[in-house]
């Protein structure tokens, strides 16, 4: 199997929603409720723009298709895609307007977030994620950062704790339509 790993483009949007939408729906299910899955679609999982415009959000092609995605921040947000920024107020792309809200981390006291990661179901279990997650460690490490953090779902947690990440507290997150969705803060030094 030939993967292909590049980073992610604005024109990759609508394959990265149907991603998304796919893999959420198929691996969360026997994790979350179908009501937390579609509460989390609407109102969570989607694409966050600026990782695609920092130039940190990686695409996983096999045979020509979006296989995977997945990506690292070196801004404070910890989850979510534009749909979570607008519910939340933050600006859905990086704004002048109220810079604090994305800030930029500091290499030297903050972690770098591990963010969106999402496998088409038909590629799980195949290493996808694996490469992505390589790819985002190595690109944060090379901007000077020695630790890394993200909120990992449920599917997720065995995946990072068994490449060497420390389970940390649950995070719960409560949707506007009264789902909330179980997650944990996972850690790992780069």
């Amino acid at each position: 199997m030939n993967v292909n790993i590049r980073l992610a483009t604005i024109n990759d949007i609508p394959a990265l929603q149907a991603l998304i939408r796919d893999s959420v729906s198929s691996l969360g299910a026997e994790y979350y409720s179908p009501r937390q899955i579609a509460s989390s679609l609407s109102h969570i999982f989607g694409v966050d723009t600026q990782l695609i415009l920092d130039g940190t959000y990686f695409v996983a092609e096999v045979e020509g298709q979006v296989a995977g995605s997945g990506g690292w921040s070196k801004r404070n947000t910890l989850f979510g895609g534009d749909q979570a920024k607008a519910v939340r107020g933050e600006p859905i792309l990086n704004s002048s307007d109220n810079p604090a809200v994305d800030a930029v981390l500091d290499p030297a006291k903050d972690a770098a977030r591990i963010r969106a990661f999402y496998v088409h179901p038909m590629w799980s279990r195949k290493g996808i994620a694996s490469l992505i997650l390589e790819s985002c460690e190595e690109a944060a490490r090379n901007e000077g950062f020695r630790n890394i953090e993200l909120a990992a779902t449920l599917p997720g947690v065995p995946f990072y704790l068994a490449r060497g990440y420390t389970k940390a507290e649950e995070i719960l997150i409560k949707m506007e339509d009264g789902e909330s969705l179980s997650t944990f803060r996972i850690t790992r030094p780069l």
